[in-house]
């Protein structure tokens, strides 16, 4: 009996390394990824359809359906009589789970990057500044748009006609990016950790088991429409973080929502200053102090949040995320300067509109 479920241990963890191996053979694979990419498409679609009227969020919902799973089965190795049959079962488990997650999701990742669609070329600090600068102006403008509570912060006023405008607004994304098709359903779900989350670092993620975009609903104002605009990127099927990043500034970028409109262009903002701040510290300096008042609110605003949510459990995800990252071929959750990349390259190969 013991030989017997050592020899299945064996085998579950031989089949979980030839998993490895076989996804990682095929994400080398031109010809695989593309039929990963058109499975993604109905996938998406079929889920969306499945899900999207549920009233919460049934992908959070299977996170915690697999957490009481997997407790279980480390309850049960406690114990010598039961350890053996839990440990087989927990090699099913992780097999299951990271094959489904790669034909789902995870092969997305190898896609061809976009910035392969973009002029080449330096970048220069001259250019990086330039745009900073026209950032500034358009947040300031854009920010004596939107709404503000009592305390002069940035609040946003219809949750739901942003959800509506980044819908409508995927159906203008450039050609040139791919052929990605918007499903035109509004999946985007409050997370049932939102409270953890807070003290994560996460402002929101998509869950490729049901096609869900997941937001911390309790984030500043400032924050969550650039947020929902990066998940709906994912659920078109952009995987990689930065270019999620720079498929949502392109949906926020013209929008007729000054919310969502504003919130993008603070992003796009702020990714340019922190790409500037370890060489052009005094350039920084200087855009900050020249943001409007309520600009300034709000960033003080934002900051306040993150620094009252800082601790252990924000470390540890910023850690598991980075190395999640790079496992997937990405820069570090750190770093914006791919997305900074792929942003000005754009923005002067359409020469700054």
């Amino acid at each position: 009996m013991k030989k017997n479920r050592f020899r299945r241990k064996r085998f579950w963890a031989g089949i979980l390394l030839a998993q490895i191996i076989l996804f990682f053979i095929l994400s080398k694979i031109t010809f695989a990824v593309g039929l990963f990419e058109k499975s993604f498409e109905l996938k998406k679609r079929v889920h969306q359809h499945l899900f999207a009227g549920v009233p919460f969020s049934v992908g959070d919902l299977f996170y915690v359906i697999i957490f009481i799973f997997l407790c279980f089965l480390l309850v049960k190795t406690i114990s010598r009589a039961s350890r053996q049959r839990a440990l087989v079962w927990l090699f099913v488990a992780v097999n299951a789970f990271y094959f489904i997650y790669q034909i789902l999701w995870g092969m997305m990742y190898f896609q061809k990057p976009i910035r392969e669609k973009l002029p080449t070329g330096e970048i220069t600090a001259e250019q990086t500044k330039e745009l900073a600068l026209i950032y500034l102006d358009r947040c300031r403008k854009s920010r004596n748009l939107v709404h503000e509570n009592r305390n002069g912060v940035f609040e946003i006023r219809n949750f739901r006609e942003i959800e509506t405008e980044i819908l409508e607004r995927q159906k203008h994304l450039p050609k040139m990016f791919g052929s990605k098709e918007p499903t035109g359903i509004n999946s985007f779900k409050p997370s049932l950790f939102r409270g953890i989350m807070s003290y994560t670092g996460i402002f929101g993620y998509y869950n490729p088991f049901s096609a869900e975009a997941q937001i911390n609903v309790e984030l500043p104002s400032i924050f969550l429409p650039f947020t929902l605009a990066h998940e709906s990127s994912h659920q078109l099927g952009y995987a990689r973080e930065q270019e999620a990043n720079f498929m949502g500034y392109l949906i926020g970028k013209e929008s007729r929502n000054s919310d969502l409109k504003y919130s993008t262009e603070y992003f796009v903002l702020k990714s340019l200053l922190n790409s500037l701040a370890e060489k052009n510290p005094e350039f920084v300096k200087w855009v900050l102090n020249e943001y409007s008042p309520g600009m300034k609110r709000d960033r003080l605003a934002a900051n306040a949040f993150v620094k009252q949510h800082e601790g252990i459990l924000d470390s540890f995800f910023g850690i598991t995320n980075d190395l999640f990252l790079k496992s997937n071929r990405q820069e570090g959750s750190v770093t914006y300067s791919y997305f900074v990349n792929l942003l000005i390259r754009y923005e002067y190969s359409n020469n700054l509109e």
